[in-house]
């Protein structure tokens, strides 16, 4: 079983599109702690739920996937270094265990959303590889 990952940024709709369908996602699962902006272009919580129900793929938003506000703000300010974020990010996922939401939500062809081009430095990354990274039989795919 493969779970996906993927960010909005420096990709257009189509290419954004386009590699979900490749990779035959059927649910993204939008982790991303501000989903309402103005600056999330064709990512905006309501335009994005219908751009997906066109092309066939399910959305559901589960904040309890996303950092809190404070943590992702010191982050950002240069007041936390990757390594600091990461684990402080663990632990906020160890205290909400939002895995079952996950199960519920279907795992096969799942995507999880946020806004990073590259995962190397995004939380869906470390999303995945808490719930996912340790088990044998899944595979994370960065798209």
């Amino acid at each position: 079983m493969v779970i996906h990952t993927i960010g909005f940024s420096k990709k257009n709709l189509k290419k954004f599109i386009t590699r979900l369908k490749i990779a035959d996602v059927k649910k993204i699962i939008d982790v991303r702690l501000n989903n309402t902006s103005q600056l999330a272009g064709y990512s905006k919580k309501e335009d994005l739920e219908y751009i997906l129900n066109l092309v066939g793929i399910n959305y559901e938003h589960i904040p309890d996937l996303a950092p809190t506000e404070e943590l992702l703000k010191d982050y950002k300010n240069k007041k936390l270094t990757w390594a600091d974020y990461e684990k402080k990010f663990k632990e906020i996922l160890a205290s909400r265990d939002p895995y079952k939401k996950i199960i519920a939500s279907q795992i096969a062809n799942i995507c999880l959303l946020c806004s990073e081009d590259k995962a190397d430095e995004c939380h869906r990354r470390l999303v995945a590889e808490y719930y996912f990274g340790d088990k044998p039989d899944m595979k994370i795919n960065h798209l």
